[in-house]
């Protein structure tokens, strides 16, 4: 693999004056949440116009220092991804396919006009973060170590056009549970509001989507549900995706259906692992469209068997209730289904070392 040094950058680690203690790391190991705690370091790498990316560090973890008129506060120039690093079975760490997140993250740095990073110099600062901090992995089933890679533009100026400045940054965060309800299967709300159009950024994982997201997650909580989901924005009819999380529906016959990525829907790297999965377990996988009414439809028919989400954060979860402003309806049993658990399960032993990975997705740190 080609390394910083490669890309004419040179990486420097920084040594940290006072890290967590061993008491307070197992404290956050013992019950870590999800997102609300976080490891000792972090990398930055510089990118200047005319320079190009420099200044290649691995060091404490502290506030970033940015003017008032940084244009990331102002034209919201800022991408981000999200992966994990995972204890396998034979006591290595493993990262789950970071590459295909450096190949997104470099897609969404084009729609948002940034500059692209080297993919395998994305792949690199995430080892090292990982490395340095492996001591933050839990231990607790399906716990991991969350990794934010993400850019912002730093120059500050007050115009709209591409900066000629930005920041990468990597962080990490051990994790437990996405959901905290604990339930079976997740309930979800029918969005009035759209997520994406086409033409828009929808297909960038970008904070702007996100934030757009949260007036609409935030009435699927407040009327009980766990997650908002997204219809398209031209007609309003067709199934796109959640908040954070893309969709799955399967069928009786041993159909497995996913909205196909027009340009409004984010690739997941997890949707696209589970493609692969279904396909060797013999199920006809289709990526179309589908409505909501025929949602309704086939769940009251009993021809819809399941339905999931899946993301990187949350990983499989089982979709049991869908309600909107027209009246709800319940999905099977209302709880997880067996292919979906058959999946998750295929899945999840694969990112662990506990299955063979026969598709190189599992990228061996140490």
């Amino acid at each position: 693999m080609a390394s910083l040094a490669d890309a004419g950058l040179k990486f420097t680690t920084l040594p940290h004056p006072a890290p967590a203690s061993d008491e307070t790391r197992e404290a956050v190991l013992a019950n870590p949440g999800f997102g609300t705690n976080f490891t000792d370091h972090m990398v930055t790498i510089e990118w200047t116009e005319g320079q190009g990316w420099h200044d290649a560090q691995i060091g404490p973890r502290h506030p970033i220092a940015l003017d008032p008129a940084a244009s990331v506060l102002h034209y919201a120039q800022e991408i981000f991804e999200g992966l994990k690093a995972y204890k396998q079975a034979d006591g290595s760490i493993a990262l789950f396919r970071p590459e295909a997140n450096a190949a997104r993250f470099n897609r969404s740095a084009e729609r948002l006009a940034m500059p692209t990073l080297p993919e395998d110099v994305f792949v690199e600062a995430v080892e090292r973060l990982v490395q340095m901090d492996r001591a933050w992995i839990p231990d607790a089933e399906g716990a991991s170590l969350y990794l934010r890679p993400f850019m912002i533009a730093t120059e500050a100026f007050l115009g709209v056009r591409p900066a000629k400045s930005y920041k990468f940054i990597v962080i990490a965060s051990p994790a437990g549970n996405y959901f905290k309800s604990g339930a079976p299967a997740v309930s979800i709300w029918v969005s009035e509001y759209t997520r994406a159009a086409p033409g828009g950024t929808g297909a960038a994982k970008c904070g702007g989507n996100y934030a757009a997201s949260l007036v609409p997650q935030g009435e699927a909580i407040a009327r009980g549900h766990d997650q908002v989901v997204f219809l398209d924005a031209a007609e309003h009819k067709w199934i796109e995706e959640l908040g954070g999380m893309n969709l799955y529906f399967a069928f009786e016959d041993g159909t497995l259906l996913t909205p196909a990525l027009t340009g409004t829907i984010l690739a997941g790297i997890t949707r696209d692992s589970l493609l692969t999965l279904a396909r060797e377990e013999g199920l006809n996988v289709v990526e179309g469209r589908y409505s909501l009414d025929q949602w309704r439809e086939d769940a009251a028919s009993g021809k819809l068997v399941e339905t999931f989400a899946c993301g990187t954060a949350a990983v499989v979860t089982p979709v049991g209730r869908v309600a909107g402003r027209d009246g709800e309806f319940t999905i099977g049993s209302g709880g997880p289904g067996q292919l979906t658990q058959k999946l998750k399960n295929r899945l999840v032993a694969i990112q662990r070392g506990e299955a063979d990975d026969t598709h190189g997705w599992i990228h061996t740190i140490a």
